[in-house]
């Protein structure tokens, strides 16, 4: 999937009134989710993505340690969603950004991405999850 399609995908998607707003999504998302996990495992997971984006996994400080509680909050403060969004907001817009992911790597690289995250994050998969039936 091309950079124009994974971010139209993202809009389309989260109903996003114009694509600064879904790469601000990818971006949050991407960035975090390249926070948690290990540095290798960013790497291969932004191996499969628009290079165009695959940059917020390589730049982030991988293998922190923190709960998914933190992860919602990480990715609502980097996409400044507005004050009348809550973190039910970011945590959806998550969701929707590793669906398209999940459409974009090999299913292995997501099995891997899953295996690093404790079971607390499997709501962040119930989009991928659900397409994958």
């Amino acid at each position: 999937m091309d950079f124009d399609s994974f971010t139209g995908q993202v809009q389309h998607r989260l109903e996003l009134a114009d694509t600064g707003e879904a790469l601000r999504a990818i971006r949050a998302t991407l960035t975090t989710l390249g926070e948690r996990i290990q540095a290798g495992e960013a790497s291969d997971l932004a191996s499969s993505l628009p290079m165009e984006i695959d940059r917020y996994l390589h730049d982030a400080e991988s293998g922190q340690r923190f709960g998914y509680d933190e992860f919602v909050e990480r990715v609502w403060s980097r996409e400044e969603l507005s004050d009348h969004s809550d973190q039910a907001d970011a945590a959806y817009h998550a969701q929707v950004v590793l669906a398209v992911v999940a459409e974009t790597v090999p299913e292995t690289e997501m099995e891997q991405v899953r295996g690093q995250l404790p079971a607390e994050f499997d709501s962040l998969f119930e989009l991928v999850d659900s397409d994958a039936q």
